[in-house]
């Protein structure tokens, strides 16, 4: 190269170092090219300096024979500016400060050789040079303080620089401009060609939402800017020093002076900004010929979609390259090599296009692949699935669960799904049963590697996490029974051991492998949609720069998979969505109609969408530090599809307390907590408004109020004008009750159920662990909510309070503060729900893979509230939202082996305290009720000021005692502007370990209290309502007293099908039609005898379409809509079939099947849906129900055991529960499908359950009830009551064999015939006598929950046939021989029981609650009672009733004051709470065309003679006969009423003997 450069001067012939620089070899990339380039042209620069080659005679090396020392300047000068050529074209990849060094010393050499040589050529390089660097990015420290360097350098050389040597009027001009522009401080992206090329870049429709990945590196802090704006100042001063004259020639402006004689460069700004940016401009245009002067390079602007892959792109460009290059040297004649040379390249050109498109093909192939075995296994899940095709009839015990993340109302979390990765979380090892002690060291991180799991013979502090049930699974699976195997399938990924065994492990493992595929389970939450030609218009609309022959991409193609038919997407940001500890990376994509979470995609920095598990770690830089992530993420990868107008809410939120995420809530009950790089938020929260409609109403909103409303507004003038109400208001005026409330602060205070460093918040709300009932009058019984919970005794108190006075800090970093823990954390949340996955696996991640010490584990409701209230220094936790709701988590439903106490008790399902009964039902129940009681409503103010109002921080948090430790708090921290890794890591730590207070205070000002009980109508959730009180209307406080309507309030032509009550009016209509929602103006009517189905309107009963399309399903015999596009559909075919509405006009005419569910083996007879939890229940006349997603439309569980086939359901909206009818039989289900209590309503006759509905009011409220329509004629309520038993030895479980499937009809008809003969003896009490002293139902059932499995509970019974005490259970039989069981539950009180209490003088051994101890040889059970009937109008066994009909359908109003019966004529009748009890009409009273004369003297009424009826027993009486007044209390009649004789010496007899002595 330096022969060449002394020999051939370069304008005649293409120097041998740009031949050199251009010999790319075959196949490589830029990367490499530009490390190739950088080596030559560093080593030539370093050998031209080492050698002083412009020293002439005093160089180093000698000139080369026949060389001159004129070319060889003007060489090395040309050599300089290819250097500054490929500076800037971003081929020279050392520091350009080295380049400087190289220009300066070169021009020292030339002065001190020869001063009459021309240095304008070098000088011009110089001044590039320096342009280059201040036109570089300067947004992170390292960038910023290369500036601050480049700046100095021009400072010390400035003689050289701004001497008159350098008389480049251009540099001059575009140097102020670069000047002005760093002062200013605008482009801190840069300003020179590599800003100009990303403006170009391709991008999805606006450049401005795309933000690349940033360094992660720190921004430019205030300081950093001082330093810059000062070095900047200096330079302008020797600019303006040295070439003023120059500038004011050159922008023909005369610069002002100030004072000292200083042109001030904000001052000089407004006068040169416009004609230096031309300047500017014109001086890039001069870079981009300079770049492709001679040769052209791969452009740095190329589009980075449009490259099929680096290598591809690179091949094509180079042809084109080197065409250009081959046309440059045209002039010359080439030699034969040089033409063998140009033809080899050409072919390698063409070989690395081939094998490009061969790798992708290869790609592609695999991708096609993948899709499709992930495809499969979903069809394959679903047809080996409990009840699938191929699937066991009957589910397991071993089936495990865990909570789904779905929410429903209020924002409770309830539902749990299959938990398929139980077992491969926690194997079963055998050692461990000989060993308990011996620790194995268990990485917790990935539970599931076999090689890991090598236990340590050595005695450990801390017990390896196992389930009790591990073994029996692995067992049944090592038997290798098909029957068994079906039942219990694993799913784990290909290359997962489920289990290490040593001495059989393989054996084992191989066996499973064969039963089992190993499905790769995708989780979507919509249907892919998409064919090619949507694809490749997709792809148009993607790859806008890429030319129409290149093929896609394949991490591309995957994406477009995932979207909805025809999508256009126009915004796309890189997000990591957050849940528990885990974050998964992924997409967030905007759509025409839906938006996207897409996980396991990123955006490079050179914008191509690609596959994180197939990127190299350097050219991606994680969204969240790497410090925040508890090691690998245990997240499914899904995609995640929202529709716009689902969307509720979107909220700012804060994660790791940096505001980086927004929190999505959906209609469908998913919320999604998503967290973004720094400083894109803000667009992308601002893109969702634009998106989002407006939400019409604020009680529809998760937060309780419009989105712009004031938490804390004033209750001025303006906004009681335009009725805007905060949540506050509504809370106060009791619109909502005091759960609400606490999850809207919660919700509006960026608490989020997604984020358990930022659990929502509830208060401890009880001291009393220990009575037998709760006293909810007694202040004493709560805790005080005035106090934090460090504040709950004076003991603990006064050292909290010292603690704060005596603290010191040598460094003075951290602030006095009382507590040192929080009250809420991961660790609080996650040991709360220990026993319940996931919680268990979060659990175990933060204790390092194991269980904690049993003493430490939460155990008892008791302990805990002592702990925090009282023991212990370090706790003082508060209560999670799931003590109000969720039971499941209070059960070792999982059978985890928790250890041992040191007093040797055994950890299992959470101690309760007596007043819950030995139920966590009861506990939930009794601690909302306290949470809604009267005493709480008027101090929870109290407590809100504490945790989001003006005690949280400051002077009146420290009077208050609740001062935490600094960290807790938002804004005192910075994770972005902590340089040293260990430090971030250790703040990181902090705050996802020990909590976060919630963010800004939402109070500023004292709380205003609750009005309790300012208005006392039933109507008002939040207020606490005295049941039986006279303004009180709510009908199932009052069912003994219940007005009827004498004449029907609607009649339609048939049976009534279904009762609507809406806040307009009743709407009824008939079988085989159902009303449409939320307006309830359309029906859609199906049983027609082409099969066909209609959609008509409800006014007019007219036909607007027909769908014909339903006919290949058979004869459908129930329908449902549970929103106006869906509607459900179960008939003869024995599927569920879903179909969707069109809504828009053209698709209005057609029914599109979106999913058939299978699962039935015979006629589906009725269905039911929640809105509010998402689900969907189908009955049959298999006699079982099945439990569907509504969302995902998939299977989640079923109910067996009904006697008939399912005739009714009905789901409670507020709590989830179920209720099903088949036959005689009331079941009540848990809304996961456990069985809670049963009852036989049969009461002689052939009558049976044809309708069902509850009441829905304040689900702590004991008195709601279930309704039950007859056949005949009579509807029944019924309600859960806890009665004591006596307490019978537990009799060794017999495992029943029950009936098979291929048993006659007959024998099971026989059966239940059996049944119905021993129960007929029981009559109905009558409605005359008082329900406490009739015996209850007789053969109502209770299911008590067991520890083993929470899913699994029976009850004991005594078989009407023998003496042997039996259990039914739907567990599956262990007689594995049998693959295929027929199930029933238990008959609960049978014939043998019954006859002693009726026969006998002796009181009944059930008895009713009592509110009172609990009875040495009794114990708790929950039980159906009948409470009450309406007989009016319809029952058949009233003779007053002349046209009695069967009920065929129930309504309840919304504010619960009216309960609406429609029959089988056709007519709706109307019951509700009499203003007056005892003047008005009662439902037992005899209607007056019902007797013509008195029944006590059978005088014959006339006009004299009125009719009078006994307000007790309702029978017709003369004057005379009913001249008795009496108070009834049954009836809740204070003042005396007129009743017949007989009736008022019984209620003078029960007051005297209630007046006198009790014996207990």
């Amino acid at each position: 190269i330096i022969d060449n450069l002394c020999l051939t001067p370069a304008s005649k012939q293409t120097p041998l170092i740009d031949l050199l620089l251009e010999a790319s070899p075959e196949r490589s990339t830029r990367t490499q090219q530009k490390e190739f380039q950088t080596h030559i042209l560093d080593s030539v620069m370093d050998h031209l300096l080492a050698a002083d080659v412009l020293l002439g005679e005093d160089a180093s090396l000698p000139i080369t024979s026949g060389g001159s020392y004129q070319v060889l300047v003007n060489n090395v000068f040309y050599f300089t500016q290819r250097v500054v050529d490929k500076l800037w074209q971003g081929m020279f990849n050392k520091e350009s400060k080295l380049l400087i060094d190289f220009i300066i010393q070169l021009i020292a050499q030339s002065k001190r050789r020869s001063q009459g040589l021309s240095l304008d050529a070098v000088y011009h390089c110089l001044n590039r040079t320096i342009l280059y660097q201040f036109s570089r990015a300067h947004k992170t420290v390292p960038q910023q303080v290369a500036l601050l360097d480049s700046l100095r350098v021009l400072t010390v050389n400035r003689n050289l620089i701004l001497g008159p040597g350098n008389h480049d009027q251009e540099f001059i001009s575009c140097l102020a401009h670069c000047l002005i522009n760093l002062h200013a401080g605008s482009n801190v992206d840069g300003f020179g060609l590599e800003a100009e090329a990303r403006m170009t870049t391709w991008h999805i429709m606006i450049p401005s939402d795309i933000e690349p990945d940033g360094s992660y590196s720190q921004d430019i802090s205030e300081a950093g800017r001082q330093l810059l704006i000062k070095a900047v100042n200096r330079v302008w001063t020797e600019l303006i020093h040295s070439k003023k004259q120059v500038l004011e020639e050159v922008f023909k402006v005369t610069l002002p002076v100030n004072e000292r004689g200083h042109v001030d460069i904000a001052v000089a700004r407004p006068l040169i900004e416009e004609a230096g940016m031309k300047c500017w401009q014109n001086h890039l245009a001069h870079e981009k010929k300079c770049i492709s002067r001679g040769e052209a390079l791969v452009p740095t602007t190329q589009s980075k979609l449009s490259r099929v892959s680096s290598g591809f792109g690179l091949s094509k460009l180079t042809g084109s390259r080197r065409n250009r290059k081959e046309s440059g040297l045209n002039k010359h004649s080439l030699s034969t090599q040089e033409i063998s040379q140009w033809m080899f390249t050409h072919i390698a050109v063409v070989r690395d296009l081939v094998d490009t498109q061969y790798k992708e093909y290869q790609e592609r192939q695999q991708n096609a692949l993948k899709y499709v075995t992930e495809e499969w296994c979903q069809i394959e899940c679903e047809l080996l699935r409990e009840r699938g095709l191929w699937g066991p009839p009957i589910g397991s015990h071993l089936d495990k669960w865990m909570l789904e993340m779905t929410e429903g109302p209020c924002r409770m979390r309830k539902k749990m799904v299959r938990n398929d990765m139980f077992y491969n979380h926690y194997p079963y090892v055998p050692e461990t049963e000989q060993e308990t002690n011996v620790a194995s060291e268990i990485p917790s991180k990935q539970p599931e590697t076999p090689d890991d799991i090598i236990p340590q013979k050595k005695p450990a502090r801390y017990r390896r996490a196992v389930s009790y049930d591990s073994k029996e699974y692995y067992m049944r699976l090592a038997s290798g029974n098909p029957a068994i195997v079906q039942d219990a399938i694993v799913e784990s990924s290909e290359g997962e051991a489920a289990q290490q065994e040593p001495e059989h492990g393989e054996d084992t493992i191989a066996k499973v492998r064969g039963l089992v595929k190993p499905p790769l389970k995708r989780s979507r939450s919509a249907p892919d949609g998409g064919d090619e030609e949507n694809q490749e218009q997709l792809q148009d609309q993607i790859a806008e720069g890429s030319s129409i022959e290149e093929e896609e991409k394949t991490d591309n193609t995957t994406l477009l998979r995932l979207l909805e038919e025809g999508e256009k997407i126009q915004h796309m940001y890189r997000c990591a969505r957050v849940q528990g500890l885990d974050t998964s990376e992924g997409l967030l994509l905007f759509g025409k109609e839906h938006f996207y979470v897409i996980d396991g995609f990123t955006m490079t920095a050179t914008r191509e969408i690609r596959d994180i598990e197939t990127l190299p770690p350097n050219m991606h830089e994680p969204i969240i530090p790497r410090g925040a992530r508890q090691g690998p993420s245990q997240l499914k990868r899904t995609c995640s599809i929202f529709a716009y107008e689902d969307i509720k809410e979107v909220h700012k939120r804060r994660y790791l307390l940096q505001p980086i995420a927004v929190e999505v809530f959906s209609g469908d009950g998913r919320n999604y907590l998503l967290a973004f790089q720094k400083g894109i938020r803000n667009k992308v929260y601002q893109r969702f408004l634009a998106v989002v409609p407006s939400l019409t109403d604020s009680s529809e909103s998760v937060s309780g109020q419009r989105p712009n409303t004031s938490v804390e507004q004033g209750s001025g003038l303006l906004s009681t004008l335009v009725g805007e109400k905060s949540v506050t208001q509504r809370w106060e005026r009791g619109e909502i009750s005091n759960f609400q409330y606490l999850m809207h602060l919660n919700t509006l205070a960026g608490r989020s159920y997604n984020d358990l460093m930022q659990y929502p918040v509830f208060p401890w709300i009880l001291a009393d662990y220990d009575s037998e009932e709760v006293d909810l009058t007694n202040p004493k019984t709560f805790r005080n909510l005035a106090k934090p919970m460090g504040a709950q005794t004076d003991e603990r108190l006064a050292q909290y309070k010292k603690r704060y006075k005596d603290w010191e800090d040598p460094n003075g970093e951290t602030p006095a503060y009382h507590y040192g823990t929080h009250y809420s954390s991961a660790m609080i949340v996650a040991s709360y729900l220990v026993r319940m996955e996931p919680f268990t696996q979060i659990f175990l991640r933060l204790q390092g893979g194991h269980f904690d010490l049993a003493d430490r584990m939460f155990h008892s409701v008791r302990e805990a509230w002592y702990s925090a209230s009282k023991h212990n220094m370090a706790d003082v936790k508060e209560l999670i939202p799931e003590f109000f709701y969720l039971p499941e988590f209070l059960f070792n439903s999982n059978n985890f082996d928790l250890g041992c106490k040191q007093n040797g008790t055994k950890l299992g399902d959470v101690i309760l305290p007596p007043w819950a009964k030995g139920d966590p039902r009861e506990f939930i129940r009794v601690h909302r009720e306290a949470l809604e009681c009267d005493y709480v409503s008027a101090h929870l103010h109290e407590w809100i000021d504490l945790i989001f109002g003006y005690k949280q921080q400051g002077p009146a948090a420290v009077e208050a005692v609740n001062v935490f430790h600094h960290l807790f708090y938002e804004g005192q921290v910075d994770i972005y502007n902590i340089n040293d890794p260990l430090k971030e890591t250790a703040t990181i730590g902090f705050i996802n370990n020990f909590g976060q207070i919630p963010k800004q205070q939402l109070f500023k000002k004292p709380h205003p209290p609750k009005r309790v009980r300012s208005r006392l109508n039933g109507d008002n959730a939040g207020i606490s309502v005295l049941p039986g009180s006279t303004s009180d209307k709510i009908f199932f406080h009052h069912l003994d007293n219940l007005r009827p309507s004498l004449t029907p309030v609607k009649e339609l032509k048939e049976p009534v099908g279904q009762i609507v009550c809406t806040d307009k009016g009743i709407l009824a209509v008939e079988q085989n039609k159902v009303l449409i929602p939320p307006t309830w103006n359309k029906t859609f009517a199906w049983g027609y005898a082409d099969l066909s189905c209609r959609l008509g309107t409800y006014e007019s009963d007219k036909a607007v379409t027909v769908y014909e399309c339903l006919s290949e399903w058979g004869q459908i015999l129930c329908a449902i809509c549970p929103n106006p596009k869906l509607v459900i559909t179960g008939g003869t075919s024995t599927v569920v079939c879903v179909w969707e509405m069109g809504t828009s006009k053209e698709k209005a005419k057609t029914l599109t099947l979106k999913q058939a569910l299978l699962g039935h083996t015979d006629t589906v007879t009725c269905a039911t849906a929640s809105l509010a939890y998402h689900i969907i229940v189908s009955g049959s006349r298999d006699r079982t129900c099945i439990i569907w997603d509504l969302n995902k439309l998939s299977f989640l569980t079923q109910l067996r055991g009904h006697r008939a086939p399912v005739s009714a359901l009905c789901i409670n909206e507020l709590t989830g529960d179920i209720v099903s009818c088949a036959g005689t039989y009331i079941h009540v289900w848990s809304i996961n499908g456990n069985p809670i209590m049963s009852v036989n309503t049969f009461t002689g006759g052939s009558q049976h359950i044809v309708c069902c509905c509850v009441s829905e009011m304040n689900e702590w409220d004991t008195q709601n009830v279930i309704v039950t329509g007859h056949s005949d004629g009579v509807v029944r309520f019924w309600r859960m009551e806890f009665l004591q038993v006596p307490e019978t030895p537990a009799p060794e479980p017999v495992e029943v064999l029950e009936m098979q499937e291929d048993c006659p009809e007959a024998q099971i008809g026989q059966e239940a015939q059996d049944e119905d003969s021993s129960d007929s003896e029981a009559e109905e009490p009558s409605i005359s006598q008082d329900p406490k002293d009739a015996p209850s139902q007789p053969s109502s059932t209770s299911h008590r929950p067991r520890a083993a499995s929470c899913r699994a509970t029976a009850a004991w019974c005594n078989d009407s046939g023998s003496d042997d005490s039996r259990r039914w259970s739907d567990q599956l039989s262990l007689d594995e021989k049998d693959g295929f069981i027929f199930v029933n539950y238990s008959e609960g009180q049978t014939r043998a029981h019954l006859q002693g209490p009726l026969n006998h003088p002796h009181p009944n051994p059930i008895e009713v609650r009592n509110y009172s101890r609990l009875k040495p040889g009794y114990r708790w059970e929950r039980q159906l009672v009948f409470r009450s009937k309406l007989t009016m109008h319809t029952a058949f066994d009233r003779k007053d009733n002349a046209h009695p009909a069967e009920v065929t359908a129930l309504g309840i109003s919304k504010d619960h004051s009216r309960i609406l019966v429609g029959d089988s004529r056709g007519r709706v009748f109307s019951w509700s709470v009499s203003d007056q009890p005892g003047r008005s009409a009662a439902d037992h009273w005899v209607k007056d065309e019902g007797g013509d004369s008195c029944s006590g003297c059978s005088v014959r009424f006339s006009l004299t003679e009125r009719r009078h009826h006994c307000r007790n027993c309702g029978q017709l009486f003369c004057q005379k006969c009913s001249r008795f007044q009496s108070e009834i209390k049954r009836l809740k009649i204070s003042s005396p009423v007129r009743v017949c004789q007989n009736c008022y010496y019984n209620l003078q007899h029960e007051r005297g003997s209630e007046d006198g002595p009790r014996n207990c």
